[in-house]
């Protein structure tokens, strides 16, 4: 009597990945290069902008004005930011707003121009100027005689409350911190990108 053949069970290692995970995982992964590449180029713009804008600022010689006292408001409120640029005295003209020193204080003053009266005494573009805020009922006292004002050629509500902020040591840290975490992110060794081995080829590895 024959004995019955026997069966061999062979047993074939499966792979652990499912196309469909290999495919969410690679989504993921494109997203994320994506994403990072969205903030760089951001922050490169807005470095881009911030370094002409300084640029500008240096040749030009034009300067940036916070209002702290509401004197010219309603047109330019208490935390407005005008943008000035140099301008001989004599060529301003009434209703220009200017900023000139303040006699006797370390703070300029910012109003605008009522009656310009040349005045070659005090130099090349020298005048003697009557300014009066916009909230004022009055003149300034005493009409300022100088050579060269700041002109007001731009202004904005609410950003010179920004910039003082950004300026403040808790900003700065934080930014400085922000610029180091993504500096870090940017060159981060990207080990998600290589491709996993599948169960198949770790199988033929471990019999090897």
């Amino acid at each position: 009597m024959m004995a019955p053949p026997r069966t061999t069970l062979t047993r074939t290692a499966t792979s652990t990945s499912t196309p469909s995970a290999a495919a969410t995982a690679g989504g993921r992964r494109g997203v994320g290069r994506r994403l990072r590449e969205v903030v760089l180029d951001t922050v490169a713009v807005l470095g881009t902008l911030s370094l002409l804008g300084t640029v500008a600022l240096v040749l030009t010689g034009a300067s940036l004005v916070v209002f702290r006292t509401g004197s010219m408001t309603p047109a330019m409120p208490v935390g407005a930011l005008a943008l000035v640029v140099p301008t001989p005295a004599d060529q301003v003209a009434p209703g220009d707003v200017v900023t000139v020193a303040r006699p006797g204080s370390p703070l300029p003053v910012t109003h605008r121009v009522v009656a310009v009266e040349a005045a070659a005494g005090l130099g090349p573009g020298g005048a003697v100027l009557e300014l009066r805020g916009d909230a004022n009922e009055a003149v300034d006292p005493q009409p300022y005689e100088v050579a060269e004002v700041g002109r007001v050629v731009a202004s904005a509500p609410h950003l010179g409350h920004w910039l003082e902020r950004a300026r403040t040591p808790p900003v700065l840290a934080g930014a400085t911190l922000a610029a180091a975490a993504l500096v870090a992110w940017t060159f981060w060794p990207a080990t998600a990108d290589r491709p996993r081995p599948t169960g198949r080829r770790c199988a033929r590895r471990s019999r090897r």
